[in-house]
């Protein structure tokens, strides 16, 4: 009965190209590839309940289902029957999901044409707060930001639920409607692990449902290559109502699955017990790293009393005092480009980004004294290695300025909007640029942004041994990366 999922792939490859960028971008529509839809399927336990109660929320041609439903028909559950509920808002994409469900015998299909979160909180039984009782539920939610003013986000605070984009509010309503012990698997990007922006959906989900499985793909553009789709995705198993335990973690290259490798951690090594933003981390081998086995990187920022702060100029926002090049009248504006494993090089003639801006009334309040500053890029490329790329910020290549302007693509170390000793400054710089900290960094955030609030949510060696370094640095003018990761390895608490 294999042929079922087969035969929703062949639609969908056949139908994706057909659809326009405006309709998927209109949808936040990404069709799941088989071999996708079949490894979700087999996360889910076994079970020997009665009568299975599946939803599939945004199910496009039905790929999920499928799956579901032929790792059933192949005897991998118990179930006596199942009562499959799809949603699915595409005209377009509806009568092949229909065709698709009614090829399984003992399947109840319910169809139900058009918006899940519009129909489902609109729901009486709903807003009463008495779930329908899904027992599973396999989602690909649509990849779309929600706008704070939009009909979704006020129809989602109705029913508890605070979020930013489609992909988590399907999550969300999917855990609420699941009946105790209801089993969520689901695709989805990586970026509610970490930032600001995500916090009360990991409150929400973290505060309803066990984590029991997360699958990483090592390649960013493999999982839907089809549709071009460069998110990291994660695939998530959540359980409704669960007891929290070790966690499942595994990693492919890419969707085939030929490289899988499995390891279980503790949930406090996935979240941390004294993390106030409970960031979600993945690690992907069971050996702790150098950062969290050294006892000494313990340190907060705070305790540091050094502060970090997303640079304050937004060049358009003060477009009429910028300049091409540095004038009278004008200090230093310092962007990511300004920055290379060279040092610092300003300013940069015929860069496409302004070197200078104007210090008057209007822009001496965005503006720092001039000194030694750490700074790290807040976006990276899709294809660097390195997510956290940190650089000294060298005073004595601007002449004498007596302020500086920081873009607001550069996030900056400060002691209360002054510049650090040149020690410190390298010191930091050294120990954010080790492979250590990267990888660790690489366990919560899943995307090429770096935001301060993840740097402030990092854990540093003390004032003391960011001193030694950088007065180490000091004396080895280019060191190798090879040594830099030594040399974090000497550190003493």
């Amino acid at each position: 009965m294999l042929q079922q999922l087969d035969t929703a792939d062949t639609v969908r490859r056949t139908v994706a190209p057909g659809i326009a960028q405006k309709h998927k971008a209109e949808f936040g529509q990404f069709l799941t590839p088989s071999s996708v839809a079949r490894f979700m399927a087999s996360l889910f336990p076994e079970s020997r309940i009665k009568t299975c109660r599946l939803l599939d929320a945004g199910a496009g041609v039905g790929a999920l289902s499928c799956a579901f439903l032929d790792r059933w028909t192949a005897g991998g559950f118990g179930f006596d029957a199942v009562e499959a509920t799809a949603y699915e808002i595409d005209d377009h994409l509806r009568g092949h999901l229909a065709q698709h469900l009614a090829g399984y015998r003992g399947v109840v299909p319910r169809i139900i044409a058009g918006d899940y979160i519009e129909l489902v909180t609109a729901d009486d039984l709903f807003t009463a707060k008495q779930p329908s009782g899904y027992t599973h539920a396999i989602l690909n939610p649509p990849y779309k930001k929600i706008n704070s003013n939009s009909s979704h986000r006020l129809a989602l605070r109705r029913v508890g639920i605070e979020t930013v984009n489609l992909y988590s509010a399907f999550v969300a309503l999917a855990v609420t409607q699941a009946a105790p012990g209801g089993q969520i698997v689901a695709i989805i990007p990586r970026s509610f692990c970490n930032g600001p922006y995500y916090r009360p959906f990991r409150d929400f989900i973290l505060e309803r449902a066990a984590i029991r499985h997360m699958h990483l793909f090592d390649s960013r553009s493999k999982a839907f290559k089809d549709d071009e789709v460069l998110q990291e995705n994660i695939i998530v198993r959540l359980e409704r109502g669960g007891l929290q335990g070790a966690v499942t973690v595994s990693t492919s290259t890419d969707d085939t699955f030929s490289d899988l490798v499995t390891h279980t951690h503790q949930f406090d090594r996935i979240v941390f017990p004294d993390d106030p933003e409970r960031f979600i981390h993945v690690p992907t081998s069971p050996e702790k790293n150098t950062i969290e086995l050294s006892p000494a990187i313990r340190c907060t920022l705070s305790d540091l009393g050094i502060k970090v702060s997303t640079g304050p100029v937004v060049d358009f926002r003060l477009k009429q005092y910028l300049r091409d090049m540095p004038k009278k009248g004008t200090v230093p504006l310092l962007y990511p480009g300004h920055f290379s494993s060279t040092g610092t090089t300003w300013p940069i003639e015929g860069m496409k980004k302004p070197n200078a801006i104007e210090r008057n009334a209007d822009t001496e309040k965005w503006l720092y004294p001039s000194g030694f500053y750490c700074v790290v890029r807040r976006f990276s490329s899709k294809e660097e290695k390195r997510r956290i790329v940190a650089s000294v910020v060298e005073p004595g290549v601007f002449g004498g300025m007596p302020m500086l302007g920081f873009e607001n693509h550069l996030n900056v170390f400060h002691e209360n909007r002054h510049g650090l000793s040149e020690a410190l400054a390298r010191g930091l710089a050294v120990f954010l640029n080790t492979t250590a900290v990267d990888e660790n960094f690489r366990r919560f955030n899943g995307h090429t942004q770096v935001n301060a609030t993840d740097l402030k949510l990092m854990k540093y060696p003390s004032r003391e041994s960011l001193i030694e370094l950088g007065e180490w640095v000091m004396q080895h003018a280019k060191p190798t990366q090879g040594q830099i990761d030594a040399k974090l390895g000497t550190l003493t608490a």
